[in-house]
Order: C-alpha cells, then structure tokens, then sequence
C-alpha cells in the first residue's frame, strides 16, 4: 500500500500560458503535458523544490477556472528564499498584488499576490525562527 499524499491540481484557462508563468516566476520544472489534438491541456506536472502540483485546463461542465468562478477560496503558500524577488516577477509577468510583502510578527516575511489565471499565491520566506508559544504571545499582543 502506498503512503497518503496530497497534490493540487490548478485549472487555468490557458494551460500553456500558466506553466510558461510558473516556470519563468516560480521556477517550476515542467515534469510532463498531455494534450488533446486540438491543444487543450488535459494534465501537466510541475516541480516547484521538493514539491509537484498538477494543472488542467478548464472545460465546460468538468473543470472551472477562478476565472471563471470570479476567483478562488484556496491559498497556495509558496516559501522562498527571497519572497521579495519572487513577488517582483510574479507581478512583472502580470500577478496582482492582493497584500504587499512585509514582515510579518510570526516571523515571515510574505505578501498574496493573484497570478493571471486567478490562483491566489502567498509568497513567503522564513526571516525568524519563532515557537509556537512566541508565535501565541505576539498574536495576543497584536489584540
């Protein structure tokens, strides 16, 4: 028996478009593409680090885009080592900023950008080392 995982599998509109985006932004390496003869992307796999996310095209009545939902529910956190950089190309290459990145008091620095197929991206990149007790005390002050 294989060991439970999980994997994401964003829909995009323009699946060509969107792995160029994550590959150029991100540095995603595409793993692999499977698409009908008319082009539509039906699977790619993309490597991001240690970890692999799937995406699909969007397709009448199976699978629907943020796009085409008026946006997403789900949040993608994507840590770095420099989520400053990151951010920079995400938004270059046509990413929305939703909250600018700054340091955060539980000791990351991050900010929430939307990518051009809708999908909602935290970028993030670790700047301190907290406990969860010192993560619980700064939050209490905060209130």
């Amino acid at each position: 028996m294989s060991t439970p995982s999980i994997r994401p599998r964003l829909v995009v509109q323009d699946g060509a478009a969107a792995i160029d985006f994550y590959i150029s932004t991100i540095g995603a390496t595409e793993l692999h593409r499977f698409a009908e003869p008319s082009g539509r992307i039906v699977d790619a796999e993309l490597r991001v680090g240690a970890d692999v996310f799937s995406l699909t095209e969007e397709q009448d009545g199976v699978n629907v885009s943020p796009v085409s939902l008026g946006g997403s529910p789900l949040l993608l956190t994507l840590t770095v080592d420099d989520a400053d950089a990151v951010g920079a190309a995400m938004e270059q290459a046509g990413a929305e900023v939703v909250f600018p990145i700054d340091d955060q008091f539980y000791g990351r620095r991050e900010g929430r950008l939307r990518d051009p197929f809708g999908h909602l991206w935290i970028v993030s990149q670790v700047i301190e080392s907290l406990t969860d007790d010192e993560i619980d005390a700064r939050l209490t002050d905060r209130t």
